[in-house]
């Protein structure tokens, strides 16, 4: 039986998908994870499922977040954000 190696599995997800995802929102870039550690994943089962700010906060870390809240952004377009990067990543945040 082959042995499975996940540091090579992990190189061809990353080649494939990078290792972060990044939008722009009035001239700024931002960035997210393609993966998500299980640190993350684990802080976000302890978020309330209606936590924005937290689900962005943990994806984002404190610094682009702080940049972030600067902006006037409305749910609609924090909605459009994830559905683009739940598509792109595989990731499915802030869906039911």
């Amino acid at each position: 039986m082959a042995r499975f190696d996940v540091n090579a599995a992990r190189a061809q997800r990353m080649e494939a998908v990078g290792r972060s995802w990044s939008f722009d929102l009035d001239g700024d870039t931002f960035q997210l994870p393609t993966e998500l550690t299980r640190v993350t994943a684990k802080a976000l089962q302890q978020l309330d499922d209606n936590d924005v700010d937290g689900l962005l906060g943990l994806l984002m870390g404190a610094e682009q977040f702080e940049r972030f809240t600067r902006h006037d952004i409305t749910m609609q377009d924090i909605a459009g954000i994830l559905e683009a990067y739940g598509k792109e990543t595989g990731l499915g945040l802030g869906e039911d």
